[in-house]
């Protein structure tokens, strides 16, 4: 009898803000290639703040490693003439794969979104642009907990995937989510309508509470009660914080790899020991 292959491992990287986050990065990747990541992606900052240093640390990471780098893309403050010039950058390093996302405002994911002129506004014109420009394997965001401004409306996120698959997406990755449930209802809802677009998990490994209550309000991510209550008693003990994360985000993969899931994606938030303890828990075994 074949068995299932196990899923594909990656990891998510932020460029920092100065040259000793730029220092602590480079020591997590060291370790994180223990693992022996399918693909690292690197994401803009906050309202594209970090356009320019993501596209250097992605020509850098592809570089120095030779794993295979999957580059942000997004709308906000950029002309269509200036995510030509980026994909023309990638291109170049030898970068083959872009994540295709609106991006959030530069007042966040609640804020109005504002037309940059003669730029996009949504992530499907962008899906369509790299698409007919060719020469890169094209990613997309999925939503298990629905996209903030769907308000719930599964089927208009199903729609929305289907159509960036229609324009030229191959695959999606989930922002983080805790409910193994909702990621299965959403592949559900995509293969009835006939999609065969692959959906990797995103996996928030909780380290920190105020950076994981921050990051849950910014996207719209629901952490659900069963998850804070590990935490009572527990919130000022930053190695219990740790141990506690480590053990719900274990749990979570293994239930996704029982649906069949085809990767896991590890948003590090710029650190390794979390990611490298969940991965060993899982007993995947990667070779050089």
């Amino acid at each position: 009898m074949d068995k299932t292959p196990p899923p594909s491992l990656s990891i998510e990287l932020f460029p920092p803000k100065d040259e000793a986050g730029e220092i602590k990065l480079w020591g997590a990747i060291e370790h994180l290639r223990e693992i022996h990541p399918d693909f690292v992606s690197v994401t803009y900052g906050a309202g594209g703040s970090t356009r320019d240093r993501t596209i250097r640390i992605a020509e850098e990471f592809t570089s120095r490693t030779g794993i295979a780098t999957v580059a942000h893309l997004t709308c906000v403050g950029s002309t269509r003439e200036e995510l030509e010039s980026i994909l023309n950058h990638y291109e170049s390093a030898g970068i083959t794969s872009i994540l295709a996302l609106r991006g959030d405002p530069v007042g966040g994911p609640s804020a109005p979104w504002v037309s940059h002129p003669g730029g996009f506004d949504h992530a499907d014109q962008l899906v369509e642009l790299a698409a007919k420009r060719g020469g890169f394997t094209i990613g997309v965001a999925a939503f298990p907990d629905g996209h903030p401004s769907s308000n719930g409306n599964l089927e208009k996120d199903i729609d929305v995937l289907i159509r960036k698959e229609e324009l030229g997406a191959t695959f999606a990755t989930t922002q983080f989510f805790f409910d193994a449930e909702k990621y299965i209802s959403l592949i559900e809802g995509l293969r009835a309508r006939g999609s065969k677009l692959p959906v990797i998990a995103g996996i928030l490994p909780i380290t920190n509470l105020k950076q994981l209550n921050r990051m849950a309000q910014l996207g719209g991510t629901p952490i659900p009660k069963r998850v804070t209550e590990k935490f009572l008693g527990r919130e000022e003990n930053p190695e219990a914080v740790r141990e506690i994360g480590v053990e719900i985000a274990t749990k979570l993969c293994k239930d996704l790899i029982d649906a069949g899931t085809p990767g896991l994606h590890f948003y590090t938030m710029n650190t390794s020991t979390a990611t490298l303890e969940i991965v060993k828990n899982l007993g995947i075994s990667r070779g050089a």
